[in-house]
């Protein structure tokens, strides 16, 4: 493994990160005979199959899995390396791998324009995706940090809440229950409902304040994006809750946002990383970022909780 580059290892994980040379050429800015060539160097070095093509998706071997593991720590100090010499020398340097849901990216790439103002030398990555897809991720640990609107309660992690989500429910504004104080659970549960894929975290929060109540959500239709339900929403296909953030783009009175019992659902956005790989120097200055921020009541919770 001493003939091993550095090179090698940062195209092999771009692989097993994105599932797909073309991709990984895309993103390392070099070409796909260049990516497939030291991919095959590296399997030479190893001695075993690093890869396996099934159809058009690219799979680790277990071989695969074990060294894009190794790659992924080997990556991880050098970075807290740079920062530890950019700190004694008064700056800040770096990468910052972040992935987030996909509500998260209505207020995230505001809040890493101004981190990367105040560290002009701390490259920043951003992947927005669903949360199915994110946990799958976090439990690879390809990334520094993770935000989302619920930890998961099945992977060993350090959740800090840094800002408020609070849950809406939202109507067209003509709708009849527009205007309409306190109303009930029961008469929401009798509107068509707009929701998120199964396992979405506002899903989850929505189903189970109304399990709370004994009533069970039967969605009309289920949507991959707030944006579709938003706009199946305004074509008078029935209402919906999502986080308030989603009504950062729209205008105002575009949807009637109705009161409602048990709304609006009082949640927080978290920052997350796994326990068993403590956040580099980098990630630790931008969470240090999130909690000086002007984020509602989640201000001053700095300790991190295990979820």
């Amino acid at each position: 493994m001493r003939r091993t580059t550095f090179r090698q290892l940062e195209i092999f994980e771009a692989i097993a990160r994105l599932g797909s040379f073309t991709k990984a050429s895309e993103e390392l800015h070099l070409t796909q005979p260049t990516v497939s060539m030291q991919i095959k160097k590296l399997s030479d070095t190893v001695g075993a199959p690093l890869l396996e093509q099934v159809g058009k998706k690219v799979h680790l071997t277990d071989v695969g899995r074990d060294l894009v593991k190794a790659a992924r720590e080997i990556f991880s100090i050098l970075d807290g390396f740079t920062m530890s010499v950019a700190e004694r020398q008064g700056m800040k340097k770096g990468r910052l791998k972040l992935m987030a849901i996909t509500t998260a990216s209505y207020f995230a790439p505001r809040l890493l324009g101004e981190f990367s103002r105040l560290y002009p030398g701390i490259e920043v990555a951003l992947r927005v995706t669903n949360r199915e897809k994110l946990l799958a991720s976090m439990a690879d640990n390809p990334d520094d940090l993770y935000i989302l609107g619920q930890p998961p309660e099945d992977i060993d992690v350090v959740a800090t809440p840094f800002m408020e989500n609070p849950l809406v429910v939202l109507a067209p504004p003509d709708h009849p229950l527009a205007g309409k104080k306190k109303i009930s659970l029961k008469r929401l549960a009798q509107e068509p409902w707009l929701m998120r894929e199964a396992g979405s975290g506002t899903r989850i929060a929505i189903e189970k304040l109304f399990a709370s109540k004994g009533i069970e959500l039967h969605p009309r239709l289920e949507l991959g994006s707030n944006e579709a339900i938003k706009q199946a929403i305004l074509s008078g296909l029935g209402i919906s809750a999502m986080s308030n953030h989603a009504l950062a783009l729209d205008q105002a009175g575009q949807f009637a946002v109705l009161d409602a019992e048990g709304f609006p659902i009082r949640r927080h956005w978290y920052v997350v990383y796994p326990a068993a790989r403590p956040p580099s120097l980098v990630a630790r200055a931008f969470m240090d970022f999130l909690l000086g921020q002007e984020c509602g009541d989640a201000r001053g919770k700095k300790e991190g909780k295990r979820a």
